[in-house]
């Protein structure tokens, strides 16, 4: 609980109690990346001890109204880049400034606000889910609210350069061919260049260099294999790599139209990530977005040993198997009249966690029920 994350296979209480929806451990693998980073390198990004200064059920009022705030800017900016108009970025900084402050004080209300929206269809769920995803993991390693905001940011604008793709081809069902896949990765030259347009445009209004770079490396991996430049280790800047992590644990647990599988519930999202460790993402960094999010993240349906079914609103730093939750479904998985918050850390340690749920088991509509 407080030293390294064991292997997936590890991720229950108890041996019993492990079926076929737990992520089990892989095959040894040949490691193909290694970070030769300076150990030090979180202590020197470290800037502040962020601590929580307020309760979830009030900042989540503030999230919803936040979360509305954002998506009605996006809303108004973004169809102006696909008409080849600047992006209002001040407009977009005013909102990302509020949204920052509140994961400030309490990231987990925000982070309830994205997964209840996880099912939408709304066009910039997940570009803003993105983004809280990265403040908040910002947060965790202790970076000061000005590289909090920038991380914010650049996590909302990482595929902006798919507004100059073909509708065809971002709704393409099934998967892509070369060509295909080669158009797809342009996404990033795309997104830079809007950017950079978008400065030049408005000589006034910076557009931080981190962010530019945050765009740019979001899908370069530690082994090389990613694009467009093939960068490795550490010639990926630190914010590049927070957002390949994230993305690609948002991917991982949304729909995907070329994709053949279905997403992945959040628990097992975390299994992956961690399975990729030392190959496409830096190990210390999968640890640290380990203990920033959990192994059961805010939002994931959980079923307990008793039978009950609840959700997560808030993980536990040192006791990462054992989260706040709200009891939604009683044994006999019937909607209770009265939903029953429970700190895991707190209860009979014959409570526990069985297994991870995906979005809308036994019939469960968070948005209908929250929202």
């Amino acid at each position: 609980e407080k030293g390294s994350s064991p292997e997936p296979c590890f991720w229950v209480l108890r041996q019993a109690q492990r079926n076929n929806n737990h992520p089990q451990k892989a095959p040894s693998r040949t490691k193909s990346a290694n970070t030769h980073l300076a150990s030090d390198e979180f202590t020197r990004v470290k800037k502040i001890n962020h601590t929580t200064t307020t309760r979830f059920e009030p900042e989540l009022e503030t999230a919803k109204n936040i979360y509305k705030e954002i998506t009605d800017d996006l809303a108004q900016v973004m169809p102006w880049t696909k008409l080849g108009k600047d992006l209002d970025i001040e407009t977009l900084k005013q909102g990302i400034s509020i949204m920052t402050d509140s994961i400030i004080r309490n990231p987990a209300a925000m982070m309830w606000v994205i997964s209840l929206r996880k099912a939408d269809d709304h066009t910039y769920s997940r570009s803003l889910g993105t983004s809280v995803w990265c403040a908040t993991f910002g947060r965790h390693l202790g970076l000061e609210k000005s590289s909090l905001e920038a991380l914010a940011l650049g996590g909302l604008l990482l595929d902006i350069g798919k507004s100059k793709l073909a509708k065809k081809l971002l709704q393409k069902k099934g998967p892509l061919n070369p060509e295909e896949k080669q158009q797809m990765d342009m996404h990033v030259d795309l997104g830079v260049k809007i950017l950079a347009d978008s400065q030049n445009a408005h000589s006034g209004e910076k557009i931080p260099n981190e962010v530019l770079k945050m765009i740019a490396t979001h899908h370069e991996r530690a082994d090389g294999s990613g694009y467009p430049q093939c960068l490795v280790n550490n010639e990926i800047p630190l914010f590049g790599r927070i957002a390949g992590i994230v993305d690609s644990y948002d991917a991982m647990t949304s729909p995907c139209p070329y994709m053949k599988r279905d997403p992945l519930t959040p628990h097992e999202a975390i299994a992956e990530l961690y399975e990729l460790r030392d190959r496409d993402f830096q190990t210390e960094l999968i640890e640290q977005f380990i203990q920033a999010v959990g192994l059961y993240p805010t939002g994931t349906l959980v079923e307990l040993s008793t039978g009950e079914v609840g959700a997560v609103i808030a993980v536990n730093g040192l006791k990462r198997l054992r989260p706040s939750i709200i009891v939604l479904l009683d044994e006999n998985k019937e909607l209770l009249s009265k939903f029953v918050p429970m700190d895991l850390s707190q209860t009979s340690e014959d409570i526990t966690i069985t297994r991870g749920l995906t979005s809308g088991a036994y019939g469960i509509n968070m948005s209908e029920l929250f929202l």
